[in-house]
């Protein structure tokens, strides 16, 4: 068997709408290498020293820091989208994180969004921390579709050092994830593992439940080597209980160490 150095850690949005604070308890309880951190409303995930007490307190590494880039994220850690960078690998930093999470920008952020390709290369330039830029989806309704990212959804169009593939966010596109993959090349740093059907809602499935090459993608990272980051970022706001989304969510850590153990092949 082949087991890649990768360490298999639970995004903190995997378990909303409970606390960032939950996030460390349950990694803890089911044995996640660590936690990426999801700026968001939640005080607790904009706070270095809280973070840090929780990450002390549960034994539990932060591993990544996913920067502000949803809508309702706007206002959190500055309007300014360079400012919520800055201060993501400030955090990254101070955390022992490796990586940090964004987005492309919205199209309506027109001077980030045309300065935003060399912007990243200049903030990778001054930090050891990766800074790996996310595929995205069209947004649907109906037979409508909007293009909401600039320089564009799919990430691979443009020149970054480091790519984060996000397989729900795949699924939404109903584009090819294994293809995407292969144009992320060895520039792939940050894995969101999450499955998803292809509705135009971005659905976070627990990998194993929809229809995205999940346990391929993992088995391809076994045979090269992977050595960053494989982050389980599932929807479990429909669970009826604590037990449920625990349930939910150590079964996404077995498909996935399941997965990463690859046999070699000779």
């Amino acid at each position: 068997m082949r087991i890649p150095d990768a360490k298999v850690a639970l995004s903190t949005a995997s378990v909303y709408p409970e606390s960032t604070a939950t996030a460390f308890e349950i990694a803890a309880r089911l044995g996640y290498d660590g936690v990426e951190v999801m700026v968001w409303t939640d005080p607790v995930s904009q706070d270095i020293d809280a973070l840090r007490r929780l990450s002390d307190y549960h034994q539990v590494p932060i591993l990544a820091v996913h920067a502000p880039c949803l809508l309702i994220t706007q206002r959190v850690w500055s309007t300014d989208p360079w400012v919520k960078l800055q201060r993501a690998r400030a955090a990254a930093e101070k955390l022992g994180a490796s990586t940090v999470v964004v987005h492309p920008p919205f199209r309506w952020q027109r001077q980030y969004a045309r300065d935003f390709v060399t912007g990243i290369w200049r903030m990778a330039d001054e930090t050891d921390v990766r800074f790996a830029v996310e595929n995205m989806y069209p947004w649907r309704y109906r037979d409508r579709e909007m293009l909401a990212y600039a320089p564009d959804w799919d990430v691979t169009k443009d020149d970054y050092r480091h790519f984060t593939v996000d397989l729900s966010h795949a699924a939404t596109a109903r584009t090819d994830a294994m293809a995407l993959v292969d144009r992320m090349g060895d520039r792939l740093a940050h894995v969101h593992l999450a499955d998803g059907k292809g509705s135009a809602k971005d659905e976070h499935l627990v990998p194993g439940r929809g229809n995205q090459p999940c346990a391929e993608l993992l088995e391809g990272l076994a045979r090269t080597g992977f050595d960053g980051h494989v982050v389980i970022e599932v929807n479990t706001r429909r669970a009826m209980s604590t037990a449920e989304r625990e349930a939910d969510l150590a079964e996404a850590l077995a498909f996935t160490r399941l997965h990463l153990a690859s046999k070699v092949r000779r």
